[in-house]
C-alpha cells in the first residue's frame, strides 16, 4: 500500500535529489504526485494475464529443509525431486543450484533470513533447460549470499557453514559453497552455481571439484540473482567429472532472448561433448607467469605436475606474460562499487531491457533493502558505501573508466591466446584455508570487509570474469588431504576446447583417485 506524501516529505526527497522546494512548490508537486501515485497504484493492483511467467510445466515436488542427520556438511537450502523430460542429455542427472537460481514452487533465499516465506513461480533459464533434458532436479545449496556467509570464514551468514568434505576444520570457498560440498559428498551430479570473482571456480578448487565459468552469455543468465554489476556475473555447471560439466553445459547453453547480456554472437546451441575423446595433441598451451605469483610451494609444484601430463599427452607447452594479470582486480573493484549501488536503486535484476521482470522477487528484495538493510552482508555495505562516495567525488568516471579499460585487458589475453589455446595457472594460490572463527564482533566484521581478496582466492579467477574469456577449473591432486585446482583458460566461446583438454587430464590422472572424501 502506499500513501501520499505530505509537504515535508516532498521537500525532504526533492532534496535527496539535490532540488530544495519551497513549501509553497512542494504543495503544488504534492497534488501532481497524489494523482500520480494513485495511478501506479492502480496498475499494480490490475489483473495482466497476457505474460506468463516462464516454467518448466508441470506438478512440482514442494520438497523440504533437511536437518542435520540428512546434511552433515550443511549443503543444503531445500531438497526436493522435480523430474524432467523422460529422455535428453541430462537423464538420470541429478541437478541442484545454488540458491540465488530460481525454481518455481521452490523457496528461494539468496541466503537470507528476511527472504523466508519467497517463492518464485517462474524457472530460471538453466533450470527449465535442465528439466527439459531430462535432468531431475533436487534441490537447493547453501550460499554466500545477501547476509553473508561462510565460505571465506568470518562470522556473518545467515545459514552456517557448509564444511569441507576432505577436512571439515578447513573451508570449502564461496559463494557457491553447498554446491562443491554436495558435489563431493556424492549427493548430486551437477550443480549450477555463480561466479562474479570466483565464486565457482574457488569452491572448486578448495573443495576438489570441476567448475566452469562460461565464456560471457554463453549461458543465460535470467531468473539468476546476486546483486552484481551484470557485466562480471555467471552462472556455469559444477560437477565431479569432465564429462557431466560437459553434458551440463550443452544441456543449457544458448540463446534463449530472455538475457540482456547475451548478444547473438551466443549461439542457439552449443556443442560441449562430441570433441571430447580427441585428444591434445599438438594443443598449444601457455603457462600464465603472474598466475604463479605468490602461489605455495605446494600448489605451485602440484600444478606444475599437471603441466607436465598435459606435455606428456601432446601438448606443446611454453611460458606466456600478461602483466596486466595482476591489475586487472583494480578495475572490476572500481566497477563493482557504483554497480552494486545501480544495481539497488534500479531493482535486483536490473531494467532498460524487454524481458521478463520477476515482479514477487523484485519486491521481496526492495523490501529487505528499504527495511531490513542492517541485517544484510556488512561485505554488502561496504560496496554501497564505496559506490555512494565514489559518485559523490568521481561523478560517475570511476564506472565509466572501469568500463573502458576492459577492451584493452581483453586485448591483452586475446593476444597470448593468438599463439596458444589454452592458458593454464593455479585456480588458487592457496589449498583451502582453516576455519578459524573469529573472536568477537570486531574482528569478524575485519573480516568480512576484507573479503576473499584478503586470502589472495582471486587473483587467478577475478580476472575472467571482467574480460569475459572461459576458465575451467580442474582437480590436479591432494596435497596434505587437501586438493590442489589447474585453471584453464581459453578463447571467446572455446569453452568446449577447454574441457577437452580437461578431460584428456582427467583420464591419465583420474579425479576419484584425489577428491574421495577419505584423504
Amino acid at each position: 500500500m502506499y500513501r501520499v506524501p505530505d509537504i515535508r516529505d516532498v521537500q525532504e526527497v526533492a532534496g535527496g535529489l539535490g532540488v530544495h522546494l519551497s513549501a509553497e512548490d512542494a504543495a503544488i508537486y504534492q497534488v501532481h504526485l497524489s494523482r500520480l501515485l494513485g495511478e501506479f497504484d492502480d496498475f499494480v493492483q490490475s489483473r495482466v494475464d497476457d505474460h506468463v511467467p516462464p516454467r518448466y510445466p508441470g506438478a512440482r515436488d514442494s520438497g523440504h529443509r533437511p536437518g542435520a542427520s540428512e546434511d552433515p556438511h550443511n549443503s543444503w537450502m531445500w531438497k526436493c525431486h522435480i523430474q524432467g523430460n523422460d529422455s535428453g542429455l541430462l537423464t538420470g542427472k541429478r541437478v541442484s543450484y545454488k540458491d540465488h537460481t530460481a525454481v518455481a514452487g521452490i523457496p528461494l533465499t539468496f541466503g537470507a533470513h528476511a527472504l523466508e516465506g519467497l517463492i518464485p513461480d517462474f524457472d530460471a533459464t538453466v533450470v527449465q533447460r535442465a528439466l527439459e533434458a531430462g535432468g531431475t532436479v533436487v534441490g537447493k545449496n547453501v550460499m554466500n549470499g545477501l547476509a553473508g556467509g561462510f565460505g571465506f570464514g568470518g562470522g556473518f551468514g545467515d545459514y552456517g557453514r557448509p564444511l569441507n568434505p576432505h577436512n571439515v576444520d578447513h573451508l570449502t570457498g564461496g559463494s557457491s559453497s553447498g554446491s562443491a560440498s554436495a558435489l563431493v559428498d556424492g549427493e548430486v551430479d551437477i550443480s549450477f552455481g555463480g561466479d562474479q570473482g570466483g565464486s565457482i571456480r574457488i569452491p572448486a578448487s578448495w573443495s576438489g571439484t570441476v567448475g566452469l565459468k562460461p565464456t560471457f552469455g554463453l549461458v543465460s543468465h535470467f531468473g539468476v540473482g546476486f546483486g552484481s554489476d551484470q557485466s562480471i556475473d555467471y552462472t556455469g555447471p559444477m560437477t565431479m567429472t569432465v564429462a557431466d560439466c560437459a553434458l551440463a553445459l550443452e544441456a543449457v547453453a544458448g540463446y534463449d532472448g530472455l538475457d540482456p547480456r547475451q548478444t547473438r554472437e551466443v549461439p542457439d546451441h552449443y556443442d560441449a561433448t562430441s570433441g571430447l575423446p580427441e585428444g591434445i595433441e599438438g594443443l598449444r598451451v601457455g603457462i600464465l607467469k603472474e598466475g604463479f605469483v605468490g602461489a605455495t610451494p605446494e600448489v605451485a609444484d602440484s600444478v606444475n605436475n599437471a603441466i607436465e601430463v598435459l606435455t606428456k599427452l601432446g601438448a606443446v607447452v611454453s611460458e606466456v606474460s600478461v602483466p596486466g594479470h595482476l591489475t586487472i582486480g583494480q578495475a572490476q573493484q572500481a566497477l563493482s562499487a557504483e554497480a552494486s549501488l545501480a544495481i539497488r536503486a534500479t531493482g535486483f535484476y536490473g531494467a532498460f531491457t524487454r524481458t521478463y521482470y520477476p515482479e514477487d522477487v523484485i519486491s521481496a528484495i526492495t523490501r529487505v533493502w528499504q527495511n531490513h538493510s542492517d541485517l544484510l552482508d556488512p561485505r554488502g555495505l561496504l560496496n554501497y558505501l564505496s559506490g555512494v562516495y565514489g559518485r559523490r567525488y568521481f561523478t560517475g568516471r570511476l564506472y565509466a573508466r572501469a568500463q573502458n579499460v576492459r577492451p584493452g585487458y581483453i586485448k591483452a589475453y586475446d593476444r597470448v591466446l593468438a599463439d596458444n589455446d589454452v592458458l593454464v595457472m593455479p585456480t588458487t594460490i592457496t589449498q583451502a584455508p582453516r576455519f578459524d572463527p573469529p573472536k568477537d564482533r570486531a574482528e569478524a566484521l575485519e573480516i568480512s570487509l576484507k573479503g576473499a581478496s584478503s586470502m589472495s582466492a582471486v587473483g587467478n579467477t577475478r580476472p575472467f570474469n571482467f574480460t569475459g574469456h572461459p576458465a575451467l577449473a580442474v582437480p590436479c591432486e591432494k596435497r596434505g588431504g587437501l586438493p590442489v585446482s589447474l585453471q584453464l583458460v581459453g578463447r571467446m566461446f572455446d569453452d568446449a576446447l577447454l574441457l577437452r583438454a580437461a578431460n584428456a587430464f582427467a583420464e591419465t590422472v583420474p579425479f576419484s583417485d584425489y577428491v574421495a572424501v577419505d584423504g
